[in-house]
């Protein structure tokens, strides 16, 4: 029987935006082609050929600008850092479950810190009530930063915190206990986020105004890079502005325009590119839509390495490459049928691996629910190890590459960010982005959106907005156990802890240290860093510390909260 159907006709690289018609030649039907845009607004095709592509034939794996991944061997000989986040209740407690997490198989430790902490107050302050190990680990002082880090070599195992106001203060905790334990500073390896501009926009942990916010940042860069070569003094942060919900473009293009503001701040300090740019960080967010996030790696390394090169006149590769953690998509995690998670985040760090990154963490399936349990943690470890050992993605660098679809994605997010990145710096640049809203307002409108979409059902979520379980099942605890912290309890120790540390301490040194301490935050000239050290050392408490810093500088005040 002969086949009548007219056949596909290439389009031979020639104008016109989709490609529609020639679909429709293969159809027995005019009827119109649906219409698929991705949550960064990018209108999709429904294929894409060689037209779309361009050449990309001179880029490879190790070689600037770092598109298709930092080495030429990809995972082959260095599989990416396994780094759950973790932390809780007290010190000891949560020195326990890094320990087991290690004894897992894990191969970096990830800290997280209670509310308390990362707002600069003491676990007996007021405002800790109800808060104190919560949904991170209470750090009062270098006492806590000691059990914390008990029987764990800091010289062999790299430690990343998620701390950012007070990151100054927690990473001089950690300098001053590796001291303890015959460790020097050019021995540490590991990061610390301290990404202030970030937290006025998405996570809200902020504590000073964002000028002298970033002055201290910028003091803790230009510190580590004199003192701690190893150490990543920050971790350019996009992931909580894309749980905030940002889109895919948002969480590039803001995320470099932050990293440009704090380079900007450390160069003023007299600084040499070369001596601080190999140890910025960063951290994104790897989310649902797959090949965006493959691609969004892929820009990101060529957006940056041009900067580096072009915009600072960086020389070395070390300079200009962007080497990134990533956690998968928190937001993206349901109440309901929380195991569904299990395969969302598989399926999220399958793209963060063909994306290239240095280091990964999967959200926990019960994170919608309460902070994970240890078998929680070690699904999220195991799914991350099959992915290493078991499916081969590791075999071969940047295996997506010529990828009609990837690459034009890839050339496509380059080309918005770009975009994005003119129109903040046409407006003074990141910390003026957000003084004025902007970062604020545009990621409050992309999230209102996305919610629109899970609303009326236009965007499925699987358990949630289609495919139901019963409505028991649905509430999400039915066969889930909830792990729940102490709270009181927590807080009952540490503020015993507090009291005791208090009456055998040296009170003299102490008031020297932040006497010390409020003097140079006053001026500008000098770096706070190695002052602060000394009262660590002096075992003044975060808060001491951070109340003196306010006496100075003031709180910041969200006035678009009030809005």
């Amino acid at each position: 029987m002969p086949d009548n159907r007219r056949p596909v006709v290439a389009n031979p690289c020639g104008p016109g935006e989709d490609n529609a018609a020639e679909i429709r030649q293969g159809r027995d039907t005019a009827a119109p082609i649906r219409e698929i845009r991705n949550d960064s607004g990018i209108l999709l095709k429904p294929f894409y050929t060689s037209c779309d592509a361009g050449d990309k034939t001179d880029e490879e794996p190790g070689r600037f600008p770092f598109t298709r991944g930092l080495f030429p061997e990809g995972y082959r000989t260095r599989l990416w850092t396994m780094r759950q986040y973790a932390g809780f209740g007290t010190a000891e407690q949560s020195n326990q479950r890094f320990r087991y997490l290690l004894e897992q198989g894990q191969t970096g430790l990830s800290v997280a810190f209670d509310l308390p902490t990362q707002m600069g107050y003491d676990s007996d302050h007021p405002l800790a009530v109800g808060e104190t190990g919560k949904v991170g680990v209470a750090i009062d002082s270098l006492r806590d930063m000691e059990v914390l880090f008990d029987q764990i070599p800091l010289d062999r195992v790299t430690v990343s915190m998620t701390i950012n106001a007070p990151a100054a203060i927690l990473l001089m905790m950690v300098v001053a206990v590796a001291e303890k334990h015959g460790v020097r500073p050019s021995q540490l390896s590991g990061t610390v986020q301290n990404d202030i501009l970030k937290e006025y926009v998405a996570r809200g942990t902020y504590i000073f105004p964002p000028r002298p916010s970033v002055r201290l940042a910028a003091d803790l860069m230009a510190y580590c890079a004199q003192h701690i070569p190893k150490w990543n003094a920050i971790s350019v942060s996009g992931y909580h502005m894309r749980d905030a919900g940002a889109t895919a473009v948002q969480e590039m293009a803001f995320s470099i325009a932050n990293a440009l503001a704090y380079v900007d701040a450390v160069l003023e300090r007299g600084a040499a590119i070369e001596d601080f740019a190999p140890r910025i960080s960063w951290i994104f967010n790897t989310h649902n839509d797959f090949f965006q996030e493959v691609a969004k790696y892929r820009a990101l390394r060529r957006i940056w390495a041009r900067i580096m090169r072009d915009r600072y006149g960086a020389k070395s590769d070390r300079a200009c490459m962007l080497r990134t953690h990533t956690q998968t998509g928190g937001s993206t995690l349901t109440t309901q049928q929380p195991e569904n998670n299990i395969v969302r985040a598989a399926y999220q760090a399958l793209a963060a691996v063909l994306g290239g990154v240095q280091s990964l963490a999967l959200s926990c399936f019960d994170e919608g629910l309460a902070i994970p349990t240890e078998f929680a943690q070690q699904v999220a470890l195991r799914t991350q190890q099959i992915l290493a050992y078991e499916t081969g993605v590791v075999n071969v660098a940047d295996p997506l590459a010529g990828s009609y679809y990837v690459e034009w994605l890839t050339d496509e997010l380059e080309r918005r960010v770009r975009e994005e990145l003119d129109r903040i710096e046409a407006m003074g640049g990141a910390i003026a982005a957000v003084e004025t809203g902007y970062y604020q307002r545009e990621i409050l409108e992309a999230a209102y959106r996305y919610q629109q979409e899970v609303d009326s059902g236009k965007r499925v979520v699987v358990g949630v907005n289609r495919f139901q379980a019963s409505v028991a099942r649905a509430a999400g605890t039915q066969g889930t156990e909830i792990f729940h912290v102490d709270e009181p309890s927590v807080r009952q120790k540490q503020v015993a802890q507090i009291r005791n540390l208090k009456e055998q301490r040296d009170a003299a040194q102490v008031h020297k240290a932040l006497r010390l301490l409020e003097g140079a935050a006053a001026e500008q000239a000098e770096n706070l860093v190695p002052l602060i050290l000394e009262a660590v050392r002096a075992y003044a408490t975060l808060g001491e510390i951070c109340d003196v810093l306010r006496g100075v500088w003031g709180e910041y005040r969200d006035t678009l909260a009030d809005v």
